[in-house]
């Protein structure tokens, strides 16, 4: 990119974002092939609000390159963190079968299987275009001749398996955001990212917790939740029967993940 071109869109981008960012997203364009895209597009769409992720089509992640696109939501952080979670379980060893629910572009079932090759990881999404996705994702991961991570399309809201399902470990990072917290979240998040990966009613945040839990009489969950509800899944697992119930703080100091055995 030219100097001439660079000092020109940090002018346009430094005002809405702060120059720490726009800086970084600079350094994003940069990065990219030359000829790949037209720098004054990708600076429009940026002060559109849309998540450069997505103008490019790819994340980086836990040293994974991943695919993104409006059908999956872009990976967070902490994220990463339940991952280190789910692999840190003191009573797991080698040959589990690990389920992940809702898993979108497939980042929690790739990197398990990466970090745990001998487990026998499945991973689900009600969104068809998701595991699309995810799977490409895995195909770009992980090495050839290395048994796959399993991804199938499921609502597991409707679920009704015709025989008991037997996982070792169920992980899952589900919709739990209130639609009432709509209003404190960025426009990039509202504007782009799937709300059905997002949200749930105020009067039911649980629900898909509450399903998973429902699924199978002995196993470990490992759940990324909101921040503001620990106490509710705390109860919640406590009335479907689970113990061990353990509510782990993230890097930000925020009850991020749950972890319970039945």
């Amino acid at each position: 990119m030219l100097y001439t071109t660079r000092q020109e869109i940090l002018l346009r981008l430094a005002p809405r974002f702060g120059l720490a960012e726009a800086r970084a997203m600079i350094r994003w364009m940069e990065e990219e092939p030359d000829g790949s895209y037209n720098p004054q597009e990708v600076t429009m769409r940026l002060l559109n609000n849309e998540p450069i992720q997505y103008i490019f089509g790819h994340t980086d992640w836990y040293g994974l390159r991943l695919n993104v696109n409006k059908h999956t939501l872009i990976p967070r952080p902490e994220t990463a963190e339940l991952v280190d979670a789910v692999c840190g379980l003191t009573s797991v060893g080698n040959g589990l079968r690990v389920l992940d629910i809702g898993t979108g572009s497939g980042c929690i079932a790739i990197k398990l299987k990466q970090l745990r090759p001998l487990w026998d990881v499945h991973a689900c999404d009600v969104s068809v275009e998701a595991i699309a996705v995810a799977e490409i994702n895995a195909e770009n991961n992980l090495p050839s001749g290395q048994s796959r991570v399993h991804f199938f399309p499921c609502d597991i809201l409707a679920f009704n398996p015709c025989e008991p399902i037997s996982f070792d470990i169920i992980v899952s990072n589900p919709p739990y955001i209130r639609k009432s917290e709509q209003a404190d979240m960025p426009r990039n998040v509202l504007d782009y990212e799937p709300h059905s990966a997002l949200f749930v009613p105020d009067d039911n945040p649980l629900l898909f917790y509450k399903r998973i839990a429902s699924l199978q009489e002995h196993v470990q969950l490992v759940f990324e939740i909101n921040e503001n509800l620990g106490s509710e899944m705390r109860e919640m697992l406590q009335a479907e029967g689970y113990n061990n119930i353990q509510i782990l703080k993230d890097l930000c100091g925020k009850e991020r993940i749950v972890m319970a055995v039945r």
